[in-house]
């Protein structure tokens, strides 16, 4: 039976955690708390909670501020708030002069569902790893995301985090440790690698499974960590198994395709075919139903294996 959990509710209780254990820790929100799930850290520690209305440019210059003061700056807001409205004061307040603002964005890519392309982030990716100053992490479950988000508050300097609005299938298993900077080999293979974030990771290993039936042993790598990417595991991946597929819920220009293909390029060419939405943005509808119209599922993730390795022959 496949369990699932919510990664925004992971988020939230691990912002109360570390409120409880640093005093330095304050949190800023857009009036979605009940969204985010910054709700919880609002209850606990009302001082430290700011709700700055529906102004998503000025609160990343408040974060900027407070961060200025020695505190440890959560703000989180929809993604496609977060990078698209604020790019600039992001990119001025925060990212120039490496402010230790953790962004925590939620509602991600298409799987925001019904309120359609308004609300659908799919070039956070881009924007965020553009910025030189930030880290990028997408996780790929609640797990994941409980200790990426406590692995931020530790670490100076902005983060850029990426959640979606859907429960995910609980992948990460008791004992996983999340290591910042560093891919996780999900499932070793030798004939192809599928390297995913977010919530493709669970995709990728549906569709290891199902190619095994097919006799391809098919490794699987979450790149939970986007920026800076883990270059050495891309390149070992192309070596050993020789055929690359990527798997994201981003537009393919400017995402995990486009990273990993440019280190495969340099260090060891071999074919790469990228799973992700084709230079369009998506309708409303249900999240599963626009996974399907665009291809963003397991066995489009398939698909694009037994094409790499033909590619390869």
């Amino acid at each position: 039976m496949v369990v699932e959990a919510g990664v925004r509710e992971a988020y939230g209780a691990a912002l109360v955690e570390l409120g409880a254990q640093d005093p330095k820790v304050v949190v800023l929100d857009a009036d979605l708390s009940s969204s985010t799930q910054t709700r919880g850290f609002a209850k606990a520690f009302p001082d430290r909670f700011f709700n700055v209305g529906l102004a998503e440019q000025n609160m990343m210059g408040i974060a900027s501020g407070l961060a200025s003061t020695g505190r440890t700056v959560f703000v989180s807001t929809f993604a496609v708030f977060a990078m698209g409205r604020c790019f600039d004061q992001v990119r001025m307040s925060i990212c120039q002069p490496s402010a230790n603002v953790k962004i925590v964005a939620t509602h991600g890519g298409v799987t925001v569902g019904e309120d359609g392309s308004s609300h659908q982030a799919v070039e956070d990716f881009a924007l965020s790893c553009s910025l030189p100053t930030f880290t990028v992490v997408v996780p790929a479950d609640a797990t994941e995301t409980s200790q990426a988000i406590k692995t931020a508050a530790a670490t100076p300097g902005p983060f850029y985090i990426r959640l979606p609005r859907p429960k995910l299938p609980v992948i990460c298993e008791n004992g996983y440790r999340f290591v910042l900077g560093k891919a996780s080999t999900m499932r070793q293979g030798k004939n192809a690698t599928i390297v995913a974030v977010g919530i493709m990771v669970a995709k990728a290993l549906e569709a290891a499974e199902t190619l095994k039936q097919s006799g391809i042993d098919c490794r699987v790598l979450n790149m939970s960590t986007l920026k800076p990417l883990d270059e050495a595991a891309v390149i070992k991946a192309a070596r050993e198994t020789g055929a690359i597929v990527t798997a994201e819920e981003h537009l393919e220009h400017g995402g995990l395709g486009s990273m990993v293909t440019r280190v495969v390029a340099r260090e060891f060419p071999v074919p790469v075919h990228c799973v992700a939405l084709k230079n369009t943005y998506a309708k409303s509808g249900k999240p599963d139903e626009l996974l399907q119209r665009y291809g963003l599922t397991a066995a489009d993730i398939v698909k694009a294996v037994m094409a790499a390795i033909k590619a390869r022959r």
